[in-house]
């Protein structure tokens, strides 16, 4: 080999190394850290569990998971197996089962590469003579007609084969068994849920792809439901180029999609149809828009692997399927227990979100979320992230020690003892909120924690300039600011130092000093507007707590009015 070939070589084993490490590096990032026998033993969990969703879907014609999820789920899944070598073997609901006779499609049922908005205005900047029409939500098939007869109507299946529905199809009225002219025909279209006025912004759960599967998997569905399919017909593989032409002959043989068929230009692009049918009422389920050229290959040169001349634009998320990383249990300032969810971080309508709120421990127990699970996380109000369900649940369950709510109260965890990090610092944060302290936040309470310089609730009262200054991040001018703050809250009211220390709802209403409130028993409270019996006994607890009478007397020795 000459020094040339040598060098040449070399250059080649270099950059097929560089090629292979960023394929490898793009595919760990979608990998689970998990080691190797553990991801074969959940990937094949999984797999277990699309089968059970399949089953129902397919054979029994109930949908156990929303479309969207079940997507994810797929897509999941499919990451999983080349993490580990294999090759995907799922596809999306539609796909062939044995549970009927099969067919094969004369034209492939191509599915199309799914584009951001990046790679649409990619895409629609680099074609001419583009139409865009909606994404709709129901279950693909592919009609052949010879001398306008009805002859064969096919599942989308895997794209090359599916499911005999010939049958079927000949019972829906939206279907024609006979067309107005003797021709052969190829059509693609989706079977889809009759809605009425449907906003796919407001009702993005709407079941119609899970509505339709179960139509035609029954073995008599009624005619009532037979009435609500409808059909889109989005493909004419064999008809005329043109657009214009297709839509026209379309619609002169009974398959009116013209309404839903733009052409896009400057004035309405695709943004804006999105826009309109993502907001706008429709008689179907959408789940996105679909941009096309008029202009496309002959069909007999057709795949089922996904066209260039067309890709889908889907709407933003609005659930998302995401995986537990880990369970912090807070304890509030009253003593309540809230399990916060931290997930693999996952987008949603445009925010990433990594941490949900379970709300209460009883929903935690019930849910028994632990690391790993897949979750289905979705927007409260379009604000707020909620955790809607459990998907499914990891193999491998981590044992978790959840804090005994017998343990905290509203009476508990007025210093800091061992157990009692997270209520005493949501108490200190609670106490500067509400003393106006500007500036002074749960950040800054830690680090004085951390420094051994507060460890009871009022220790501040007492503290020097420079005792500050041995906090971490705490220099001289932030002590002298913070000593200005402390000093301030001393002069607020009583009713803001009641608050501040904790007393339940009902005390701010009445007039008199500490001496006065320690007096007050069950009845007098209770003849207060607003306090009930169990409220009254929370209030008589509180004034009567010897950690609160300590504090009163504290803050009397401080000269704060009212104690």
């Amino acid at each position: 080999m000459s020094r040339g070939e040598i060098s040449q070589a070399i250059v080649t084993w270099l950059l097929s190394g560089i090629i292979g490490l960023v394929t490898f590096s793009a595919q760990a990032a979608d990998c689970p850290d998990w080691p190797e026998e553990r991801l074969s033993r959940e990937s094949k969990a999984l797999a277990e569990q699309v089968h059970r969703w399949d089953a129902a879907y397919h054979d029994e014609g109930v949908t156990l998971i929303e479309d969207a999820l079940y997507d994810q789920a797929v897509a999941r899944l499919s990451a999983w197996q080349r993490c580990l070598g294999e090759a995907p073997d799922y596809h999306p609901l539609t796909r062939v089962t044995s549970s009927s006779g099969t067919r094969e499609h004369p034209a492939a049922q191509r599915g199309l590469n799914k584009a951001d908005d990046d790679a649409v205005r990619r895409f629609t900047s680099r074609r001419e003579d583009l139409w865009i029409q909606p994404k709709v939500d129901g279950v693909a098939v592919t009609l052949r007609y010879a001398d306008g007869e009805l002859v064969e109507a096919v599942s989308r299946g895997d794209g090359e084969r599916g499911q005999d529905w010939t049958a079927r199809a000949r019972q829906l009225s939206a279907v024609p068994n006979t067309l107005p002219a003797p021709i052969a025909a190829v059509l693609q279209g989706e079977l889809y849920w009759r809605l009425t006025q449907h906003v796919q912004s407001r009702s993005p759960a709407s079941g119609a792809r899970g509505a339709v599967a179960g139509a035609m998997a029954q073995s008599s569905p009624s005619e009532a439901t037979l009435e609500r399919i409808g059909l889109f017909v989005w493909g004419w593989p064999d008809g005329p180029t043109a657009m214009q032409e297709r839509l026209a002959r379309l619609s002169a043989l009974g398959f009116n999609t013209a309404d839903y068929t733009h052409a896009l230009d400057d004035r309405r692009d695709a943004t804006y149809w999105r826009d309109t049918w993502f907001n706008g009422p429709l008689p179907f389920a959408t789940d996105g828009v679909v941009i096309k050229q008029a202009e496309r290959p002959g069909f007999r040169r057709w795949s089922s692997s996904p066209p260039e001349w067309a890709v889908a634009w889907k709407y933003p998320a609005q659930q998302a399927l995401a995986e537990v990383r880990g369970i912090e249990f807070r304890v509030g300032r009253t003593g309540r227990v809230t399990p916060l969810v931290w997930l693999n971080p996952v987008q949603l309508e445009g925010r990433r979100i990594s941490r949900v709120s379970l709300g209460s421990l009883e929903r935690w127990e019930s849910l028994d979320v632990r690391p790993g699970d897949q979750v289905a996380i979705s927007l409260a109000g379009l604000t707020i992230p909620q955790l809607t369900k459990v998907v499914w649940h990891t193999q491998e369950r981590s044992p978790l020690s959840p804090p005994s709510p017998q343990r905290f109260n509203l009476l508990s965890c007025f210093e800091l003892t061992p157990g009692c990090d997270g209520q005493w610092l949501a108490r200190l944060t609670y106490l500067g909120e509400q003393l106006g302290m500007q500036g002074i936040g749960e950040g800054t309470w830690q680090a004085l924690m951390d420094a051994g310089i507060v460890t009871h609730l009022l220790d501040w009262l007492g503290v020097e300039p420079r005792q500050l200054q041995q906090a971490y991040g705490i220099g001289e001018t932030t002590a002298e600011a913070l000593m200005v703050q402390f000093q301030v809250a001393r002069g607020k009211p009583f009713a803001a130092w009641l608050s501040a220390l904790g007393a339940p709802p009902g005390s701010e209403s009445v007039r008199g000093d500490w001496d006065e409130l320690t007096g007050y028993q069950r009845e007098q409270w209770q003849a207060v507007p607003g306090v009930g019996p169990v409220r009254a006994d929370a209030l008589v607890a509180f004034f009567s707590h010897p950690e609160i009478q300590r504090m009163a007397a504290q803050l009397n020795q401080a000269g704060v009015a009212g104690f």
